[in-house]
């Protein structure tokens, strides 16, 4: 992590007035227009908006994805279509490995459980929401009333429109605005290069730049089993952007903290995030090991280990920001001048107090997060047949609950979503299942101590090894046929089947409840806090802002441009040239190696075609996928990473070297035509039809 210059991080936190260059992951219900028209001269249209909108396409798998034909074509990048991958992939078909292209429509594969939203309207639900919380309420209470509000306005908003419907909580409680979006389940695999081709350099490269990577993924979405044929996708541009042109992403970011106080970051600081750097490294280490094993060790964990490596990667990011003198420094810097204006104002007590109330709750869920993050969190139980030994249990016991009583994932407007995952047919592995259920009742044993009470019960006088290997190998639970069975039988058949892994769910049931609703009743207390802050801070900086990151739909804009790094230039784009240079120079070994095909299609190649591109737009996980498109909305790139220096956004934006990264538009055309050789696909991207 590079250290900034304090002047220059001091400007970039001290709040919402202070927005500069191309700062923001906004709303399409607030865009940026008065910014982007002042610095760029570019109107941002009703017209322009709602088509990048309805272009722009959510992967539950966890990412982001755009149509870019109007037969249904959707692009993301390779590690976003992973999941899909792995989970009709087997020994004799690897596709992670050696990629995968449908000739026709007969041979595109079916994604065993994937879901896509593409967003269709927002609507503001702030007054409503709060109008169910009596004046005074606070902690479960108030929990509990939002929490029937929100059910209530999604599954009348789904039952009214049929659209998937989602209250979606904005600058950490001071508004609520109701999502709706149309739902595609069955999705097709269409394209994938190779891993090594989409993931070129590793782990070595990962966050780096510059960049040699064509991470992209194909899918086409059907409907009544043919293809969709949407009114909304986008135009795709051969040439790509130049240097110094304005670009927008829009994307699906996931989550960030930049309106965390300061008492909130300490903790973030100092408790979540050593301890999930430590389970992240710890998890590594048990899969690179399981890997070296066997191929068939090697992908049968791939998706979860390329998931770690990349978490790890991120959260160490974080580490380094917050543990960055000058970075926190300012941070501290920006809230302390902060409470300052409130301090000066006849209206900023409530708000000074509301700072000490998120403090006081803050400390209440340090005291519980041990035992929360190994019970209610599963950090002690990881696997896939305990989370589905939990689904089960649960559902049998909320289902008959009053809709807005419910557990939040049970709710009626989830309940499609939740079943679809529910009895996915994807592989469930029992030797990677034990392997990674021993591990962690080792970790729950070190956490909670051997005589803890609950520890031992889950033991039932085994050893953690010897534990998961029984819990494994005896329960039904990776059975569908079995899983439909207990989910239609409710309660009484989840009782009566006495699977083991489910009695193991139940043992922990009660503890892990309460730990949640305490936790939930703290989050409630600092919700309605951040709300008058956020109030508070509307009144002073005005309400031109763009809330955290929530996993929902953002616009973020920037240039194409380079940086300067430890004296050197960095230019803005690579191309497929310096793809080849970087085999040559690291002697084509692991992980920069060429695949076969490539080295065969060099001379085919144009080699001065731009294959990826920076640009300074505001992103973090969950933007991989992103479309990166120009003023004339056009198809210019796709997202797929963010330099080391952008690690710091969750925190706080950086202009001077943080950088997007995108795949270019060219680059994919390049490789379609010259290494893949799919005239059909490529053509469908130019002309928009097949």
């Amino acid at each position: 992590m590079k250290l900034r210059p304090l002047l220059f991080i001091l400007a970039a936190l001290l709040g919402a007035a202070a927005v500069r260059a191309d700062e923001g992951m906004w709303l399409y219900s607030a865009p940026p227009r008065d910014q982007i028209k002042k610095k760029y001269g570019f109107d941002l249209t009703d017209a322009w908006l709602e088509h990048l909108m309805k272009s722009s396409v959510r992967f539950n798998s966890g990412g982001s994805g755009s149509f870019v034909s109007g037969d249904g074509l959707v692009i993301t990048n390779h590690h976003v279509g992973l999941d899909a991958l792995q989970k009709f992939s087997s020994t004799e078909k690897n596709y992670v490995h050696d990629g995968f292209y449908a000739k026709t429509a007969a041979e595109e594969i079916k994604c065993l459980d994937l879901e896509l939203n593409v967003l269709q309207s927002i609507e503001d639900v702030t007054a409503r929401v709060n109008a169910a919380i009596p004046p005074g309420m606070t902690g479960n209470d108030a929990a509990l009333a939002r929490r029937k509000i929100f059910a209530e306005i999604e599954k009348e908003s789904r039952e009214k429109t049929g659209f998937r419907s989602d209250v979606v909580t904005l600058y950490q409680g001071g508004a609520y605005h109701l999502y709706r979006y149309k739902k595609y389940t069955d999705v097709r695999l269409v394209f994938a290069p190779e891993q090594q081709a989409a993931f070129y350099g590793g782990d070595p490269d990962n966050f780096e730049y510059p960049r040699f990577d064509l991470d992209i993924c194909i899918f086409r979405a059907y409907e009544n089993d043919a293809p969709v044929k949407p009114v909304h996708f986008l135009k795709w541009s051969a040439a790509g952007a130049a240097d110094g042109e304005l670009t927008f992403v829009s994307g699906h970011p996931g989550n960030t903290s930049r309106l965390l106080t300061v008492a909130e970051l300490e903790y973030t600081r100092d408790i979540q995030l050593p301890y999930t750097d430590s389970v992240l490294k710890r998890r590594e280490v048990l899969l690179t090991a399981w890997s070296a094993r066997s191929e068939e060790n090697s992908r049968r964990a791939k998706d979860d280990l390329f998931g770690i490596q990349n978490s790890r990667k991120v959260r160490d990011g974080h580490l380094a920001a917050l543990q960055d003198p000058v970075f926190y420094g300012a941070k501290v810097a920006a809230e302390a001048a902060f409470k300052k204006q409130l301090a000066d104002r006849a209206d900023g007590k409530d708000a000074l107090a509301a700072f000490d109330r998120i403090a006081a709750a803050q400390k209440v869920l340090a005291g519980i997060a041990p035992r929360m993050r190994m019970i209610e969190g599963g950090a002690g139980f990881v696997s896939d047949s305990f989370s589905i030994a939990r689904q089960l249990l649960r559902a049998g016991d909320e289902r008959p609950k009053p809709n807005g009583e419910r557990l939040r994932e049970y709710s009626d407007a989830r309940r499609d979503s939740f079943e679809q995952q529910l009895f996915s047919d994807k592989p469930i592995y029992t030797d990677l299942e034990i392997v990674m259920m021993s591990d962690a009742l080792t970790f729950l044993v070190e956490q909670l101590g051997a005589t803890d009470p609950l520890v031992q019960t889950v033991l039932a006088g085994k050893s953690p090894r010897a534990r998961a290997a029984e819990l494994i190998t005896t329960t039904q639970v990776r059975d569908v046929a079995f899983r439909k069975k207990l989910y239609a039988g409710g309660a009484a058949a989840v009782a009566a089947a006495k699977d083991p892994m489910i009695e193991v769910a139940r043992a922990i049931d009660a503890e892990g409840r309460a730990l949640r609703k305490t936790g939930e009743g703290q989050s409630e207390i600092k919700q309605q806090a951040q709300a008058i802050i956020g109030k508070a801070r509307f009144a002073i900086e005005g309400t031109g802002n763009y809330p955290d990151a929530t996993f929902t739909l953002r616009l973020s804009y920037g240039p194409v441009l380079g940086y300067e790094e430890n004296g050197q230039k960095i230019p803005a784009h690579t191309t497929i040239a310096g793809l080849y240079e970087r085999s040559t120079a690291q002697h084509n070994k692991e992980p920069f190696d060429l695949p076969p095909r490539w080295i065969a299609k060099k001379t085919a190649l144009n080699l001065s075609t731009p294959y990826n591109f920076v640009s300074t737009a505001d992103i973090i996980g969950g933007n991989s996928g992103s479309p990166t498109v120009n003023q004339a909305g056009e198809f210019v790139g796709i997202i797929f990473d963010g330099n080391i220096q952008s690690l710091s956004g969750d925190f706080g934006y950086e202009e001077v070297q943080a950088r997007a990264l995108s795949v270019a538009s060219a680059g994919i055309l390049e490789a379609l035509r010259k290494v893949y050789e799919v005239p059909a696909l490529a053509n469908e991207l130019v002309k928009g039809h097949r």
